[in-house]
């Protein structure tokens, strides 16, 4: 009974301190539904007006070939046996 107590004492004291910022802030705020004890800011707002970014455009001087070997399958082409007595026959018949 008394480690439970102890448990509950313990956890007051830590979600405590995270409730008290969250209304101090006022609607400024969200708690984390997944962490209580996390509070972030509602909106966020960066400045970058007077910050001065210079950059070039660089290009590799080689290139990057990926090639895969070409695969070697059997021929779909059937040769007919028959093909050259068939092509004399039909000469024949001119």
């Amino acid at each position: 009974m008394r480690s439970k107590f102890v448990v509950l004492l313990l956890s007051i004291v830590a979600v405590a301190p995270a409730s008290a910022m969250a209304q101090a802030a006022g609607d400024d705020v969200v708690q984390d539904p997944n962490d209580p004890g996390v509070v972030y800011k509602k909106e966020t707002v960066y400045d970058f007006e007077d910050d001065v970014v210079e950059g070039s455009f660089i290009r590799p001087e080689g290139e990057y070939l990926d090639a895969r070997r070409a695969a070697r399958h059997s021929s779909l082409i059937r040769i007919r046996e028959s093909f050259v007595p068939e092509m004399l026959k039909s000469a024949e018949d001119i």
